[in-house]
C-alpha cells in the first residue's frame, strides 16, 4: 500500500499545478486513478483497524480462555475479516495498466459437439453466479444457442472495479469430464470450451474503427427473449474486415443501442489484439489462444469416477466441483496472480489429466 499512497501523493500534487487541467483527457484520466486509488487506500484503512480490534481480541482471550462470549466473538470476528483480508491481499496483485477495467468474457465451445455446447453453457452459468456472488453487474451481450442442447457461444460484459484483472486468470480452454447426460449408455465423456477476456475499452482509449473496415449485418434475434427481442430485426452483426473479427450482439430491443455495444466490444477486441501483439514483441507472454481440444486445457472438471478441479497452470485443485461450478473461483483466481507475480511455485500433486 506504500506504493499507492505514494502515487497519490504524486497525483494530489500534479492538481496543484495551475496547468494540470491543460491537457483535459488527461487530467479526467488521472482524476479516475485518484478516485480508485482513494477507495482502495479507504478500504485498507478500515480493515487495518478491524484487524487491529481482532488482534486486542485475541490478548484478551489469552488472559480469560475461560470466557466463552469472548472467544465465541472472536471466531464470529476472525471468520469475517478471513475473507476480506484475502481479497484485500488479491487486489495488492492487481496494477496492470488494464486491471481496474470492467471486461468482455467470451466462451466458445470447442471439439464435443452437443456436449461441449452443454459444457459452454454451464461455463456461462458458473460466470454468472460468480459475478452475483462478487456483487459485479453484468450484462449478457450476445448468445448462440446450440443445435441440440447448450450454447455453441456468448459473450458478457462484466462490471466492477478489477473485473479484467480478476477475469484474466480464466483466459484459456477449459476441460469437463462426466458421465454424458446425452448419451443413453451412460458413458464418460470429455469437453472442451475456450474462455476468452478483453478490458471494455473506456473513451480516454483510442481505438479507430472506420466505416469503410466495416460491415454491419442486422437480422432478427433468435432463441430466449422479450416478445420485441425476437420478433423485430434488432440484432447487429458487425464483420471487421481488417482484422476478421465479427462480432454479435442482440440484447437489446434497439438496433441502436446492440449497434453501440457491438462496437464496444469489437473495439475491446482489437485493443486487446493490440496489448497481445505489444506483449508479443517483447516476448513477455506467450499465446493464449489455443485450439479447443486435448492438452490445451488450463484447467480441467472433473465429475466423474471421482469430482475434482484442478487447474493445470499453478496445481490448484479441490474436491468441491459443485462449488466451483456454483461460482467459486476466488481460490483459482488467487493463486493463478500469485503465481503469474512468481510469489508461488507450482503447487504437486495428482494431474486431473490422468482420468
Amino acid at each position: 500500500m506504500e506504493t499507492k499512497e505514494r502515487r497519490l501523493g504524486e497525483i494530489q500534487a500534479m492538481e496543484a499545478d495551475p496547468d494540470f487541467w491543460t491537457d483535459n483527457r488527461r487530467a479526467q484520466q488521472i482524476q479516475k486513478e485518484k478516485s480508485q486509488l482513494s477507495n482502495t487506500l479507504a478500504e485498507f484503512r478500515s480493515l487495518r483497524q478491524k484487524v487491529d480490534d481482532a488482534e486486542a481480541l485475541i490478548e484478551l482471550a489469552g488472559e480469560d480462555p475461560s470466557d466463552a462470549s469472548l472467544l465465541s466473538e472472536l471466531q464470529s470476528t476472525i471468520d469475517h475479516l478471513s475473507p476480506k483480508v484475502e481479497e484485500m491481499e488479491t487486489r495488492t496483485l492487481l496494477g496492470g495498466e488494464n486491471d481496474a477495467r470492467n471486461a468482455f468474457l467470451n466462451i466458445n465451445s470447442g471439439a464435443g459437439g452437443t456436449e461441449s455446447q452443454d459444457w459452454a453453457q454451464m461455463l456461462l452459468r458458473m460466470y454468472t453466479r460468480w459475478c452475483d456472488k462478487k456483487g459485479f453487474p453484468y450484462e449478457i451481450v450476445e448468445v448462440s444457442a446450440g443445435e441440440e442442447a447448450g450454447i455453441k457461444s456468448a459473450t458478457m460484459l462484466v462490471k466492477g472495479q478489477f473485473a479484467y484483472g480478476l477475469l484474466r486468470a480464466e483466459v484459456g480452454v477449459h476441460r469437463l469430464v462426466r458421465i454424458s447426460p446425452f448419451d443413453s449408455n451412460k458413458r464418460r465423456h470429455t469437453s472442451f470450451s475456450s474462455v476468452y477476456v478483453y478490458p471494455e475499452v473506456d473513451d480516454d482509449v483510442e481505438i479507430e474503427v472506420k466505416e469503410t473496415d466495416i460491415r454491419v449485418d442486422v437480422f432478427r434475434s433468435g432463441g430466449s427473449g422479450g416478445q420485441g427481442v425476437n420478433t423485430t430485426d434488432s440484432a447487429v452483426r458487425i464483420t471487421h474486415y481488417p482484422s476478421g473479427l465479427v462480432v454479435v450482439c442482440q440484447n437489446e430491443r434497439s438496433q441502436i443501442k446492440n449497434r453501440a455495444t457491438a462496437m464496444k466490444v469489437l473495439k475491446a477486441r482489437l485493443y486487446e489484439r493490440y496489448l497481445e501483439e505489444e506483449r508479443a514483441k517483447q516476448a513477455a507472454v506467450e499465446a493464449t489462444k489455443k485450439a479447443a481440444e486435448w492438452g490445451s486445457q488450463i484447467r480441467s472438471y472433473v465429475l466423474h469416477p471421482y469430482r475434482m478441479v484442478k487447474d493445470h497452470r499453478t496445481g490448484e485443485v479441490t474436491s468441491s466441483a459443485e462449488d466451483v461450478l456454483d461460482g467459486v473461483l476466488d481460490p483459482f483466481i488467487r493463486t493463478f496472480l500469485l503465481f503469474d507475480k512468481g510469489m508461488i511455485e507450482r503447487k504437486g500433486g495428482a494431474d486431473a489429466e490422468d482420468v
